[in-house]
């Protein structure tokens, strides 16, 4: 792997830095080209349209039918990058919304900021659009935040959460990872899989040096979110993360014990939330994990909802 792909990859994860060799299923985008694990992604035909929301043209896809099921995608990517793999196995069961951010893949930027806030609120505006009253959410990396931050804003909103790679402060991080992003320009996206999905797909290709712009921006105004703040989302959630990943497994595990996890469960019982670390497996390589991915999720969001009070 050369330094320019790597920092490429790094950039592109938001506020995760990861190794990079982004790949949808059969296609090379990256140093190989993988398969993706048996599983057909032309398998379903979505519905897609334009929805408009907070003054965004928002991008979206509607795989199969059953329980809302939102997937949200991390920086710089796309729905197919991310989650291409494990899609069709969850549209198998349930409907699956899939949707592109402010900025991101089809959906145009617009004259604001970028921030996990407002893109939690668009989430939910389309929700609104679409006339879902509740949803379970899948956030991965940049996703995972906006997810966090949906549930936070919404939480009638969200029934179950699942979150890949999640990071509610910078010290969640392996120490050194941001060294020198401050001072990354667009040039170095240019070659990589998330700069050529862009170039493909965006409706206006020139707008990339703005979004890589104000995801600067938003990377050096986020504060993170308290233990506290955390420990208010209500959903069931399920934490995922690689056992080579950008996040710490030390801080994965301390978010599940923040959602009530790390206990004996033969005496104490389950808990609502659960915690899966994947072995061999990095940030970029997590979303490579379809059939691993399709049969967890499922399995947890299928799973009863623990009795209130």
């Amino acid at each position: 792997m050369n330094r320019r792909t790597f920092v490429a990859s790094a950039v592109a994860a938001g506020y995760s830095l990861a190794s990079s060799t982004g790949i949808v299923a059969g296609r090379n985008l990256g140093t190989m080209t993988l398969q993706s694990e048996g599983v057909d992604v032309t398998a379903t035909t979505p519905k897609t349209g334009y929805a408009a929301v907070n003054g965004l043209e928002m991008y979206y896809e509607i795989h199969g039918s059953g329980q809302p099921l939102v997937l949200l995608h991390g920086g710089f990517s796309t729905i197919d990058i991310d989650f291409g793999r494990a899609l069709p196995a969850l549209a198998a069961t349930r409907q699956v919304i899939a949707t592109e951010l402010q900025g991101h893949g089809h959906t145009a930027d617009i004259d604001r900021p970028l921030s996990y806030a407002l893109m939690a609120g668009d989430v939910a505006a389309l929700l609104g659009h679409l006339g879902v009253a509740q949803a379970d959410v899948f956030g991965y990396s940049v996703g995972a935040a906006v997810s966090i931050e949906l549930a936070l804003q919404q939480p009638d909103l969200v029934r179950k959460l699942v979150l890949a790679t999640p990071s509610t402060n910078w010290s969640g991080l392996h120490p050194g990872l941001l060294t020198g992003l401050e001072t990354m320009t667009p040039e170095v996206m240019y070659g990589s899989p998330f700069h050529d999905a862009y170039l493909e797909v965006a409706p206006r290709p020139e707008d990339f040096e703005t979004l890589f712009a104000k995801k600067q921006a938003m990377d050096r105004a986020w504060a993170g979110w308290s233990d506290e703040t955390i420990q208010s989302i209500t959903a069931p959630v399920l934490l995922i993360a690689g056992d080579a990943d950008i996040v710490r497994s030390e801080h994965v595990v301390e978010l599940f014990r923040l959602f009530g996890g790390g206990v004996a469960g033969d005496i104490a019982g389950l808990p609502p939330s659960r915690l899966a670390i994947l072995p061999g497996t990095t940030h970029i390589t997590l979303v490579h994990r379809g059939e691993w991915l399709a049969a967890m999720v499922t399995e947890f969001l299928d799973a009863p909802m623990p009795e209130a009070g």
